[in-house]
């Protein structure tokens, strides 16, 4: 059902123009963005119940981003490609900048009230190795689509391809504990707790609802975005990277912290976010060259200026980062911390006129300069990892996966 909304969803959207909207009308398109992210949220938390957890992990996270995947869809067919990898980039970034950090700051405080003493990391699962290898393949290759400074039809069905081996090596995965219904919260409880045909009703309901929000204020949530940035005299590229996303994955982000509170449960926040940025990085990004080519009645790659390709490769930077954190299937106090630092030094900057002095020229070479950190770090401990002072778990995790899992099913 979620899948028939999605496509629905977007069709609709495609025949979409960005409303000229009042600065006023944020004030109702946000809540019902956030609305609609809900409605969806709760029929996937509803629905993910009765399939495997890793699976159903992957597929709920995509059903949480779809505002987000509606708002680059009505970006991509204005072919305001600024915009579009503004959204991306700064929808990414949140999720490895602030939203991992989080999730170990919510197990941590909640472990400290539990046991009295501090949270030293958050251990994943052998399992969660699928998660950690699959966003390194995507990695690899938006490597390339930055290299060569262009996103075509044919990144994008390469890009699918992935995202659809990544789903088919998690439903080889064995079923893993399951969520407690007692942990679910009130609605999706009292969703799952319910009679099958009262229950598939619901969801259904839930997901048309959602899907019939986004399909309705996407349009005018944006434009109202673009006009309180011209109020407020802050680009709207800015406003479109940080404040879009933020409200478009709010949900998600509540959902993963009611995780991290239970403690046992913050590897699976952990990797729910994780999700988010496999399902970003390949379906989100698939999406804009196929909308964008719609949009132009051709076969258009999207080409990237020298701004959009450093906001990509900054992009990039982080999740490298992020990954070789995860290499060894934790995520320490220290790199929760690096990873929010420095994406806050540049979000801070980011609304901050470029000069040439003071806080004008801070502005003007912070990205470069936080993009430079993020490569090196990146090689640091690709390095450390080489002469074993990390130890690559998850790449060895991943092959048992692969051999007693995927092969062995195969044959």
């Amino acid at each position: 059902m979620g899948v028939r909304v999605s496509i629905f969803t977007f069709a609709l959207l495609a025949a979409a123009e960005v409303a000229r909207t009042s600065p006023s009308a944020v004030f109702w398109t946000a809540p019902a963005i956030l609305l609609a992210s809900m409605l969806i949220a709760w029929a996937a938390e509803s629905a993910q119940f009765f399939i495997a957890q890793g699976f159903a992990l992957a597929i709920l996270a995509w059903l949480q981003t779809l505002p987000e995947f509606a708002v680059e869809a009505v970006l991509a067919w204005k072919q305001q490609v600024p915009l579009l990898l503004a959204g991306l980039t700064g929808a990414l970034r949140l999720l490895t900048g602030l939203g991992w950090p989080m999730i170990y700051a919510v197990t941590a405080y909640f472990h400290r009230r539990r046991s009295g003493t501090p949270l030293r990391a958050i251990r994943l699962e052998h399992g969660h190795c699928v998660e950690v290898v699959g966003l390194m393949v995507p990695l690899v290759y938006i490597s390339l689509v930055w290299f060569k400074r262009s996103l075509n039809l044919v990144d994008a069905a390469i890009l699918i391809a992935i995202y659809i081996a990544y789903l088919v090596v998690l439903s080889k995965m064995p079923p893993e504990e399951a969520e407690s219904v007692n942990e679910l919260e009130i609605i999706p409880r009292t969703i799952v707790t319910s009679a099958p045909m009262v229950r598939n009703a619901m969801i259904a309901a839930l997901f048309l609802a959602g899907g019939a929000l986004i399909y309705f204020m996407a349009d005018p949530f944006l434009g109202s975005l673009l006009a309180v940035s011209m109020v407020l005299g802050v680009p709207e590229f800015v406003f479109i990277q940080w404040v879009a996303p933020f409200v478009s994955e709010f949900p998600e982000k509540v959902s993963a912290f009611y995780w991290a509170r239970t403690v046992d449960k913050s590897p699976m926040a952990l990797m729910n976010m994780v999700s988010s940025n496999i399902n970003q990085w390949t379906l989100l990004t698939a999406m804009l060259p196929v909308v964008y080519s719609m949009s132009k009645g051709a076969m258009t790659p999207i080409t990237f200026d020298d701004q959009q390709s450093l906001e990509l490769l900054m992009t990039l930077g982080q999740s490298a980062v992020g990954l070789m954190f995860l290499i060894n299937m934790e995520l320490a106090w220290w790199e929760a911390t690096v990873l929010f630092v420095m994406w806050f030094v540049q979000f801070l900057f980011s609304p901050v006129s470029p000069g040439d002095s003071g806080l004008g020229f801070i502005s003007r070479h912070i990205h470069e300069w936080i993009t430079y950190t993020y490569l090196v770090w990146a090689g640091v401990e690709v390095i450390r990892m080489l002469v074993g002072q990390r130890e690559p778990r998850a790449f060895r995790l991943f092959a048992e996966v692969w051999s007693t899992r995927v092969m062995k099913r195969a044959a």
